[in-house]
């Protein structure tokens, strides 16, 4: 039985760890031998080209960190899989897919969490990477270190790591249970700089405690921040209910769906600064908050903005006006 829920969100880090993982549901059965997905999508390079990318999500462990707006821990193991297992995923997956120029290995936490991904496994997973341009893995900022670097000594492409700033606003930050600082997100940038390392940023739009126009606002702060610290690429993350905490608080008064409206406001302002890609998020975008009019037209507009890494003109709407300005 679950134990009794306090009426507000807990004030320390332990706590909070104690009530995020209370209001979970099952974990989905997971099996080490199979990556969890695997596609192949197009994204504008960071060469100016539009080129075929492979994601993999692997299947391990999950991360010892326990964010409040996580979801990714539902399809994670609760063991280190065995040694040979992520090659194995890896492998499999590529023989399915076609011929891909870049490739994302995400695996729901951080690539270099020894628990997660054994380091042994680091040389035959580079072995798998030969051929590909640029390799993007993800990883919390407090595990960049000498198994990234040595990894990235492995490597005939280009290492981007994938790091979730989240919010550049540090007392939201804190409450997010992410146990980071935005002085340890800039340390670990400069680290992976000087080792001449890709830096990728996933940015939250609209996490818990954020109402709409400082959603807009610190979006769009986000994004300078994270250029700031040598990004070349930003994903725009509309934050999602569903993992439990996230719907208790929703239950609070404490958090809400993002607007597309701001979502599109801080893509576009992202864009037209020009120092680096900027990409919205556009998975399960059913939960962004919309005109059911425009909503697919605007999605598709997004989508193309992607791609293309330039603004469009809004869409036009006789229901809701075509709100994209603010």
């Amino acid at each position: 039985m679950k134990a009794m829920l306090p009426e507000m969100y807990p004030v320390t880090s332990g706590e909070r760890d104690r009530w995020i993982v209370n209001l979970r549901s099952e974990r989905n059965q997971v099996d080490p031998s199979r990556p969890d997905g695997f596609f192949v999508e197009e994204e504008h390079s960071a060469s100016g080209e539009i080129v075929s990318v492979a994601t993999i999500l692997l299947t391990n462990r999950e991360c010892p960190w326990r964010c409040l707006m996580c979801d990714l821990w539902k399809n994670t193991s609760l063991e280190t899989v065995p040694l040979g297992s992520i090659p194995n995923q890896i492998e499999f997956a590529l023989s399915q897919l076609p011929t891909a120029r870049e490739i994302k290995l995400y695996n729901s936490g951080s690539f270099f969490d020894r628990r997660a991904i054994p380091r042994e496994d680091h040389p035959r997973i580079a072995e798998l990477m030969k051929g590909f341009e640029r390799v993007v893995v993800e990883c919390h900022p407090g595990l960049i270190g000498e198994d990234c670097f040595r990894f990235n000594d492995l490597m005939d492409g280009t290492l981007e790591v994938a790091m979730g700033l989240e919010t550049a606003n540090p007392q939201v930050l804190e409450k997010l249970n992410k146990r980071m600082t935005l002085e340890q997100f800039a340390e670990a940038a400069e680290r992976l700089r000087s080792h001449d390392i890709a830096l990728r940023v996933f940015i939250l739009i609209k996490p818990p405690f954020m109402g709409e126009d400082d959603a807009l606002r610190w979006g769009c702060k986000s994004l300078d921040f994270a250029f700031d610290c040598g990004a070349t690429a930003a994903t725009l993350i509309p934050t999602r209910a569903g993992n439990g905490a996230v719907d208790e608080l929703a239950h609070l008064g404490d958090f809400s769906p993002p607007k597309l409206s701001t979502l599109e406001f801080v893509l576009k302002y992202g864009l037209a600064q020009r120092r680096g890609r900027v990409f919205a998020d556009l998975w399960d975008s059913i939960q962004i908050a919309g005109c059911g009019e425009c909503f697919h037209e605007r999605i598709a507009r997004l989508r193309s903005m992607n791609l293309q890494q330039a603004i469009e003109e809004p869409i036009p709407c006789a229901t809701c006006g075509g709100t994209l300005d603010r």
